[in-house]
């Protein structure tokens, strides 16, 4: 069974970057695709973007153009490079794989 966890939220500035990471635990990363959810504080959860083993990156329009997934299947890692940032990107982002889900981490993202 596949166990997640993620690191790199912090706070940061509006225009900011950061890079989330997701480490993987067992030897359903490689063949699985990576998801990426986020949680706003008073919202719903929501869909970032996906990852697959084969390479095929797919990106929400909210973060489309400022986001980019990526995985690195020696490490058994998948990343979240998050460029341009903006206050309504503040939430607690999940790394999901076989519908496991990570236990998340905040980026809170300031005016």
């Amino acid at each position: 069974q596949v166990q997640l966890v993620e690191s790199g939220g912090c706070l940061v500035q509006a225009g900011g970057s950061l890079r989330l990471s997701c480490a993987a635990s067992g030897n359903a990363f490689r063949s699985n695709a990576m998801y990426w959810h986020r949680q706003a504080p008073g919202k719903q959860r929501e869909w970032v973007a996906v990852s697959t083993p084969g390479g095929i990156s797919v990106y929400a329009d909210s973060v489309k153009g400022r986001f980019t997934v990526s995985r690195d299947n020696a490490k058994n890692t998948a990343y979240l490079q998050m460029d341009s940032l903006k206050p309504e990107d503040t939430a607690v982002y999940y790394c999901v794989c076989r519908s496991k889900w990570g236990q998340g981490t905040q980026v809170t993202v300031t005016s």
